[in-house]
This record gives C-alpha cells, sequence and structure tokens, in this order.
C-alpha cells in the first residue's frame, strides 16, 4: 500500500501517536531497505512490551507500508481505539471461538490484495525472564505457506525499557529518554516448505525458522547471545504445576 492510500484513520492515528513517540523516545531504526516496495508481504515482530505495538507502527507507518495488525477482538471493543482499529483495517482475533479462522481468512485476503500484515508470531508479550523471543505459535507460518508471500522478520527493543512487560506495579519509566530500536531483515527462506503438506511438523519448523531470523536481528540489537534454545511458557507451566504437586503430597 503506498503512502497515497493510507487513508483518514491512519493518519488520524498517526497525528495522535506519532508526537509523542518523537518527544519521549529517541529512534534506532534499520533495515527499512527489506520492506517490498509492492505485493503483500507478512512482518513477524517480536513483542517485549505493551508499548511495542506503537514504536514498531511509528517505524512500519514511516516505511511507507502501514501494517494490518493481528489484534485481540476484545480491543475492538474498546471506545475510540476499536473506532480507530477498525478505522485503519486491523483484523480481529477471536481465540478459540467458531470465529477463530477469521483472522486467518482475513491475513490470507489482506496479503492477496497486496497489503502488509502485521503478526506477534508468540501470540503474546514474551514471558522468557530475559526478554528474548519465545517458542512462537504457527499462524504467521501456517499464512506465509499459503500464500507464499516475504516473510519479513523484525527485531525491536527498548519499548520493554520504557513499559517492562508484565511488571507487579504498571511501572513507566520514560526518563531518561530511551532509544526505541527496531531492525527488520531479509526475508526469511521458507521455499524449503513451499511444497510439503502443511502438518504439525512442517508449521513448527517453518515457525522455528521465523523465531530463529527473528531472535537473530535481536541478538544483534542487544549485542548478546540469546539462550540456545527459546523459553516454552507451555512447558514452563506445566513444570511448575508438576513442582507444586510434588512439593504438595510432601
Amino acid at each position: 500500500m503506498s503512502r497515497r492510500r493510507i487513508g483518514f484513520w491512519y493518519r488520524l492515528a498517526a497525528v495522535i501517536a506519532k508526537p509523542p513517540l518523537v518527544v519521549l523516545f529517541k529512534r534506532d531504526w534499520r533495515g527499512m531497505e527489506h520492506m517490498p516496495a509492492d505485493g503483500g508481504f507478512i512482518t513477524a515482530v517480536n513483542h517485549n512490551s505493551y508499548l511495542d505495538p506503537l514504536s514498531y507502527a511509528h517505524y512500519q507507518y514511516n516505511t511507507g507500508r502501514v501494517p494490518r495488525f493481528l489484534a485481540k477482538a476484545a480491543l475492538f471493543r474498546t471506545p475510540f481505539v476499536g473506532s480507530i482499529l477498525h478505522g485503519t483495517g486491523q483484523i480481529p482475533v477471536y481465540r478459540e471461538t467458531t470465529n477463530a479462522l477469521d483472522a486467518f481468512r482475513a491475513a490470507v485476503d489482506a496479503i492477496e490484495r497486496g497489503e502488509c500484515v502485521a503478526i506477534y508470531p508468540e501470540g503474546t508479550i514474551t514471558r522468557d525472564p530475559d526478554v528474548w523471543p519465545m517458542a512462537g505459535k504457527t499462524g504467521a507460518a501456517r499464512i506465509a505457506l499459503l500464500t507464499k508471500a516475504p516473510v519479513i522478520p523484525v527485531a525491536q527493543w527498548g519499548a520493554n525499557l520504557a513499559m517492562p512487560p508484565y511488571a507487579k506495579e504498571n511501572k513507566v519509566s520514560l526518563f531518561p529518554r530511551k532509544t526505541l530500536r527496531v531492525l527488520a531483515g531479509p526475508p526469511v527462506d521458507l521455499s524449503p516448505y513451499y511444497d510439503r503438506e502443511p502438518t504439525p511438523e512442517v508449521l513448527k519448523q517453518a515457525t522455528e525458522t521465523i523465531m530463529a531470523a527473528i531472535t537473530e536481528l535481536l541478538e544483534e540489537l542487544r549485542g548478546e547471545q540469546a539462550p540456545a534454545q527459546p523459553y516454552d511458557h507451555r512447558k514452563a507451566r506445566a513444570e511448575q504445576r508438576r513442582k507444586a504437586a510434588g512439593e504438595g503430597t510432601k
């Protein structure tokens, strides 16, 4: 989508959100050259703060290819915010309902119309204790293998320093000014999976390929090495329950 077709609602959202972001934060944006100039594509982004959808949206908006986010359906029912989400064409996700496939179909339709669809493959803010990307869910891979659209990995860091994920208190630390770092990489090579049946194992492998690309970019932003194995929140919860049950029988 060219900047000429961004439309009223996206421009309104930019008028509201961009000034405080520009005033309150510094920016380190790289990799915009990897965004396709035309045609549909997917951006796969790590998620580490309630603030980072704004920082990433600011980055993506400035590329001229505005994103259509997959967002929780509940957000569409909130006053004003819901109007902006509807007006900008964001895609509601109805989890664990009969409408759960609607988001998948809407994302595929948007890509086929030549739009950018932004997906957080982790599905929620990371639970990793050191704020690395978690094991991803297979939605982004499923859409990518069906459409064969380019998947652009995007890593971001900095919003979590201003608004830490899952803080016990609503701590916001704006000063000193934080730097919102966003780095996009070249398209993830998913061609080895294109001619294979999208079984759970194939989707898992494709998802791991996407998450590895995001994590590698985040390593560059942080100047650190990520753990060898991504954090798996479901396995961690199961282990916690197992330990609690064991302690309860003593």
